[in-house]
């Protein structure tokens, strides 16, 4: 399951983990015009663990998901 927010600097989906346990924590990943961040509470430590991705990595990471093995580089398109 997931939602989907509009806030007023960035669109928030929030990833809700089911079914059988052991169960994770929410994923909550935050769209800001700048950057992506993906927060997940860590019960061990009590804190909530951030990363942050440049738009240039998120968009990266979106390539890289249908890839095979290997390393690439990914052009960006002129205006």
């Amino acid at each position: 399951m997931f939602s989907i927010e509009h806030e007023f600097d960035s669109t928030v989906v929030t990833l809700v983990d089911e079914g059988d346990g052991p169960l994770q924590e929410d994923v909550i990943v935050n769209g800001f015009e700048e950057c992506i961040t993906v927060e997940q509470y860590d019960p061990r430590t009590d804190q909530v663990n951030r990363i942050t991705f440049s738009m240039s990595q998120m968009r990266d990471l979106a390539a890289a998901i249908s890839l095979p093995e290997g390393v690439y580089s990914r052009e960006e398109k002129a205006g």
